[in-house]
């Protein structure tokens, strides 16, 4: 039986009814995240998710988290349930700017505003320097919720060509320059140079400094996104790019290191742009809630470092696991990337072969990933997709994959059926 809805129930008009004048032009922008969509297939136990990048979060101490949680409230109630300052309470901003360090970046604590997750922050950043038709250099692919950021703020995305070291200086130069010969205006490079989401590469340190470079020459502030940094299980750290140079706008996140549900993040940057970061959340949301901020702290005082020490060890097996099963499961001429941490693994099919037609292929196998589609703002890759490991266990991973080939093999010769470009 379908059920009805307030609106329905009370004979107003929903808001599908309304004519498309009633809304801002922007509202055409935004579209559907093709992950978040894959939140609304079901799944049952034998449905194995090799599509959201969630974190593992069965190593929190949760019995602890509770209590720290309860006496919060009981202890400082009026407080932590209270408005506060919209730039976050000074003792997180301390340990974040600790955090940071460990990334090669010496923070002012003062230059840090805490925001309600780092999509925020990215929000707010594009609302400050991105006046509608400027350009948005990114990574080819990238994050699909940047993309949607962007493009729903009115910024044009163009994506800048990436190898097994990320991206490539040439390209972004080249991109520059047929930007600025069309006349038009190249307000930001946005940039995840560790285990970048979607496709797990991570840009050099000799690239880094090539590409704060080129920019800084340029007049193009780069915004560098460092969700996974810490997400690390092979190979040796890179410091960040904002590490030596302090004009970068750096993105942090505690979603990948502690909880993505209490949403906090954070925005470092040139105090210039800091104050003016902070009147536009403060206009937006106020601030980040002071209940999460305090928990967050809390946790970050504690042993937060043995947790996320055991979640990388689970992530590296994991990866391990997915790298091992691929080479039996996939067509032959298939490429994938080797991510030495973060979330996902990133394949290219050859030719012949779909992965938009795969997927409900693969959704009949029992397992679901995402086309690589929807990580380019053009929405053109039929034969990519990405693939998570962080929330499966090696056996179902090997499982999954396996699945996967089965869906893909049954697409042989689809590439250029209708509807898969």
């Amino acid at each position: 039986m379908t059920s009805t809805t307030p609106d329905h129930q009370h004979g107003t008009a929903a808001s599908s009814d309304l004519p498309h004048a009633a809304f801002a032009s922007r509202e055409r922008h935004f579209r559907p995240s093709p992950v978040r969509s894959v939140w609304d297939i079901p799944k049952g136990p034998d449905m194995i998710s090799l599509a959201g990048g969630n974190p593992d979060l069965s190593g929190l101490p949760l019995e602890q988290l509770g209590a720290t949680a309860a006496r919060l409230i009981e202890e400082q109630g009026l407080e932590v349930l209270q408005y506060g300052a919209g730039s976050g309470i000074d003792p997180l901003r301390e340990q974040l700017a600790a955090i940071m360090r460990r990334a090669g970046i010496e923070a002012d604590p003062h230059d840090i505003l805490i925001t309600a997750g780092s999509q925020l922050g990215l929000e707010l950043v594009t609302s400050l320097f991105c006046n509608p038709g400027d350009v948005i250099l990114a990574e080819s692919p990238t994050y699909v919720g940047a993309i949607g950021t962007f493009q729903g703020l009115e910024a044009e995305v163009r994506h800048i060509e990436c190898d097994d070291d990320g991206l490539v200086p040439e390209s972004l130069e080249r991109a520059i320059a047929e930007a600025r010969a069309e006349g038009r205006t190249v307000k930001l490079l946005y940039t995840i140079p560790n285990f970048t989401n979607p496709s797990g590469r991570t840009l050099t340190a000799e690239r880094r400094a090539s590409v704060a470079e080129i920019c800084r020459a340029a007049g193009i502030t780069v915004v560098e996104d460092d969700p996974y940094g810490l997400v690390r299980f092979d190979g040796e750290p890179v410091p960040a790019i904002r590490a030596n140079n302090p004009e970068v706008i750096y993105l942090g996140s505690l979603s990948k290191i502690f909880s993505p549900g209490i949403r906090i993040g954070w925005v470092l940057a040139p105090k210039h742009v800091r104050d003016r970061l902070q009147l536009l959340c403060e206009a937006t949301i106020i601030h980040a809630s002071i209940l999460s901020q305090h928990l967050a702290l809390e946790y970050l005082r504690g042993d937060w470092e043995r947790d996320l020490a055991a979640s990388v060890d689970r992530y590296r097996e994991r990866a391990h696991a997915m790298l091992e099963a691929l080479p039996d499961a996939m067509p032959a001429g298939t490429t994938w990337t080797t991510p030495e941490g973060g979330f996902f693994v990133w394949i290219e099919l050859p030719e012949g072969y779909s992965a938009d037609a795969a997927f409900e292929r693969a959704v009949d196998e029992g397992v679901i990933f995402v086309p690589g589609s929807g990580f380019l703002a053009h929405g053109n890759a039929p034969r990519s997709l990405r693939l998570s490991f962080s929330g499966e266990t090696p056996e179902r991973i090997r499982e999954g994959v396996a699945r996967l080939g089965r869906a893909i093999a049954a697409t042989a010769g689809t590439e250029h059926a209708p509807g898969t470009e």
